[in-house]
């Protein structure tokens, strides 16, 4: 058996592992239906809803940062300039954010022990948060470090090397929370305030999310 196999089977990420660099992977190739215009594009608080969250996952030291892309790749890829970032295509992105996924993780560096995933629609995620997941896949060599909200699985989610094989074959809806599933027994599980979860689906929910924004 090789070591990223025993890793699974064993349920805890290998000693190497744990001490190498975590990628971010960012899924930023949605349509944004519900919104009616390209969310990600949108202003935020003197920037945009996407360059905030990839501002916070350089912040919290992800390395690389490969954000994936698809809708109006163009004009999402000119709000994220200047900042260091991998660009990763996807071309399947109208079948589903498993499409992504699957992209995101098949572009990661084989140097990356591990890869921390965000949406590019929670600006409330903070640095702080990122590094406490990667603390405590470091600390516990969890393959799987998952924030809970309440009773909610949401991003940020870190994901051991040695699950990468699984999340490189992913195929269908929902294959991604199957992940979660087939591992949580094994997962370190981080709580953050039920509140702290906010993504931006509709034109409401970008009023209430500026709204928050105003009052902190």
């Amino acid at each position: 058996m090789d070591e990223l196999t025993v890793s699974v089977t064993r349920g805890r990420a290998t000693s190497k592992e744990a001490a190498s660099p975590v990628a971010g992977v960012l899924l930023a190739a949605g349509m944004s239906r519900r919104m009616g215009r390209n969310k990600l594009l949108l202003p935020w608080g003197g920037t945009t809803v996407l360059r905030e969250v990839a501002s916070t996952a350089l912040s919290a030291g992800l390395d690389p940062l490969l954000v994936v892309l698809g809708h109006e790749r163009r004009r999402v890829e000119a709000a994220l300039a200047g900042l260091p970032h991998l660009s990763v295509g996807n071309p399947d992105y109208a079948c589903g954010i498993n499409t992504s996924l699957r992209a995101g993780f098949r572009a990661v560096p084989d140097r990356c022990g591990a890869a921390v995933v965000l949406l590019g629609d929670m600006p409330f995620v903070t640095a702080s948060m990122v590094r406490e997941l990667v603390r405590r896949f470091r600390e516990e060599a969890a393959p799987l470090v998952l924030s809970t909200y309440g009773e909610v699985l949401a991003p940020p989610t870190l994901y051991g090397r040695g699950l990468f094989p699984e999340l490189r074959a992913l195929a269908g809806d929902g294959c991604g929370k199957q992940v979660m599933k087939r591992h949580r027994s094994r997962a370190v599980e981080v709580a953050w305030p039920a509140a702290s979860l906010s993504d931006l689906d509709e034109p409401s929910d970008l009023s209430r999310a500026r709204a928050r924004m105003e009052r902190s």
